[in-house]
């Protein structure tokens, strides 16, 4: 079916990781180090400034903002007055700059990061998942995944995450304690590439997973960072819908007051060489049928 995209705002330099929470979409800016909130009919709030450049964002039970620090590897966390305050330090867990981040109902913080340096064309490298608990503790409970990316808990207590350089979703059953168990493939858009070349990966991937999101009916929207459009899969792989977003598109989320708003993050590309010195990022929307469920 035909749909209508419209740009709620513009003027940003790479949007990622967006979170609806109580009534607005709050997304990090990358390259302006801003945390911004916007209910869709007003000009994007600052709600935080992060020098280490903000990715992953989530909210702990009590309603604080828990926020991932990418360069300094840190996840801070921000209290109702915007005070920052250093939650845990993932510096030595995490080989590469932090990444995406899902918080549970718990205030478990699951954090992915990127394990080699993307930007420089490093070799590709696997690396792993991080927990935080809501003490503050740090233990790494996934590892050899290619690029972990956006995430998602199922309905039924199942983590999907995104391997963006394997081009696939991986499924992990969460237990009482957070630990993570019964590995398995989601759904796979092909073969994983088989370089560690990061040119040649993503010219053999059909689809480049980056943010993802959940609706009521178990599937998972999933921006295709490579192809400017978001599908949405379910277990298995099929693919039930896709929307062309006209922008490069990074990361998704459902929200609003129905909770059948797609939020897009859509950019011309992802380079920050490209991307940190221009304003051309637009954070997008576009109805859907079906509303959001599960986390985040």
């Amino acid at each position: 079916m035909s749909r209508e995209i419209s740009t709620v705002a513009d003027g940003f330099s790479f949007l990622e990781c967006p979170r609806w929470h109580d009534g607005k979409l709050w997304v990090s800016d990358f390259y302006t180090g801003r945390v911004v909130a916007t209910d869709g009919r007003r000009e994007p709030a600052v709600l935080a400034e992060i020098p280490g450049q903000p990715a992953g964002l989530g909210f702990l039970p009590d309603g604080r903002a828990l926020i991932a620090s990418m360069r300094d590897k840190r996840l801070l966390v921000r209290d109702e007055e915007g005070r920052l305050s250093e939650h845990a330090d993932l510096s030595r867990v995490a080989p590469g700059l932090l990444n995406d981040m899902l918080v549970d109902q718990r205030g478990r913080a699951y954090v992915g990061n990127f394990g080699f340096d993307l930007m420089a064309g490093a070799p590709i490298r696997s690396t792993g998942l991080v927990r935080v608990d809501p003490d503050g503790s740090v233990a790494v409970v996934a590892e050899d995944l290619r690029f972990p990316n956006g995430m998602v808990l199922l309905p039924g207590g199942v983590l999907v995450v995104a391997e963006t350089f394997a081009g696939r979703l991986t499924a992990f059953d969460v237990g009482e304690d957070g630990s993570l168990h019964g590995r398995r493939v989601w759904a796979a858009f092909g073969e994983a590439p088989d370089t560690d070349d990061v040119e040649r990966a993503l010219g053999a991937l059909a689809v480049g997973p980056d943010g993802l999101c959940a609706d009521a009916e178990g599937a998972i929207w999933v921006a295709d960072a490579l192809n400017a459009r978001v599908l949405r899969v379910r277990e298995g792989g099929e693919i039930a819908d896709e929307i062309p977003t006209g922008l490069g598109v990074f990361a998704c989320m459902l929200g609003g007051a129905d909770g059948r708003t797609l939020f897009l993050c859509t950019a011309p590309s992802f380079a920050e060489h490209e991307r940190r010195p221009v304003r051309e990022a637009e954070l997008r929307a576009v109805r859907v049928e079906v509303p959001h469920a599960g986390l985040p």
